[in-house]
């Protein structure tokens, strides 16, 4: 895939397991935010029983807002989970469902991306031999990245993103994200009623890996960081009137505060034409990635890879005739995306 040809770091191979990887069940999220809360430093393998513990924890929070959590019409280990929810099993009791039936699926397919192992693993499954996973270097190293926070928040709107189209059984009701610009969340509505899903930052950073859209400057997505992300209109929300959809997830990019609000941002400058290319591969990974994002931006721009093209050269030539004249930033780190 171009995502890690571009750049084939540690935390864009990670990105792929939670963007890229297929979707039938909300486990392999669970057991990401597992081994967050699991790094272990001082001992590599994590058995099953341990492993459990923090898994079960995250599903059982989640299936309280959201009780769909994978696409098959029951699940036994699920079942447990709710029962547990609802006070009619100990912990105790769902800690053995889980060792037994909780890691079924998740641990074989956790690496795999379109029908294929990636080049990186984060642990090895020793079930036979020791009964647990054991986290490699590669696993250890991301925990020291910068984007490391980064990933959490990435994880976690990525599944309320899955969750929301499952809630709305995306395949014969296709589910549409839109943008609230005060609040900087992504919301959809259900029968009439406005649901806020996620953080809209959280949601489009690692399709940009935690890089400026416009110049590639390093930036961060969780509050109080100096270098938080932007969210920015690729086309100036002021062409409102001339072109549909502004807010749509299609003309959406992170910046840095520097190319958003400083002295040579870009303001009601029309990015170039090289960074309409840019907008449509970043559009492209969206595609790439299942539900709900991949819907959404069909729905918004076209079936097809010309038909999207298209409709980004032209939403760019209306803009262009509008408003003249073209923005690009010096590049402050290599091309990533």
């Amino acid at each position: 895939m171009r995502f890690y040809q571009a750049d084939p770091r540690l935390e864009n191979y990670w990105r792929g397991v939670i963007l890229f990887g297929k979707n039938v069940a909300s486990y392999k999220f669970a057991l990401a935010h597992t081994l967050y809360d699991l790094k272990q430093p001082d001992n590599d393998l994590i058995t099953l029983e341990a492993l459990a513990v923090p898994f079960v924890r995250h599903l059982c929070a989640h299936l309280r807002h959201a009780p769909k959590q994978i696409t098959s019409k029951s699940s036994e280990f699920l079942e447990a989970c709710r029962q547990f929810n609802a006070g009619e099993i100990s912990e105790e009791q769902l800690i053995a469902i889980t060792v037994k039936r909780g890691f079924a699926n998740v641990i074989d397919a956790f690496h795999n991306v379109n029908h294929a192992e990636i080049d990186k693993r984060f642990f090895m499954d020793e079930r036979r031999s020791h009964k647990g996973i054991r986290l490699t270097e590669n696993f250890y190293q991301l925990t020291e990245n910068e984007q490391f926070a980064s990933l959490k928040a990435e994880t976690d709107a990525r599944w309320r993103l899955v969750e929301e189209a499952w809630a709305m059984n995306v395949s014969r009701n296709l589910i549409a994200v839109d943008y609230d610009d005060n609040d900087k969340m992504l919301f959809s509505r259900q029968s009439g009623r406005r649901v806020t899903i996620t953080s809209c930052r959280s949601s489009l950073n690692g399709y940009q890996k935690g890089r400026c859209f416009y110049c590639f400057r390093a930036i961060g997505v969780t509050g109080g960081e100096e270098n938080l992300a932007d969210v920015d209109h690729f086309l100036p929300l002021m062409l409102s009137e001339q072109i549909g959809n502004l807010n749509g997830v299609w003309n959406l990019v992170l910046a840095c505060q520097t190319c958003n609000r400083g002295a040579q941002g870009k303001f009601a400058r029309i990015p170039s034409i090289t960074l309409l290319q840019r907008l449509h591969d970043r559009n492209e990974y969206f595609i790439n990635s299942h539900l709900p994002l991949r819907e959404t931006l069909i729905r918004q721009t076209g079936g097809t890879p010309m038909l999207r093209h298209s409709f980004l050269q032209n939403s760019w030539d209306t803009a262009k005739f509008a408003l003249l004249h073209e923005w690009q930033p010096a590049a402050q780190g290599d091309s990533l995306f």
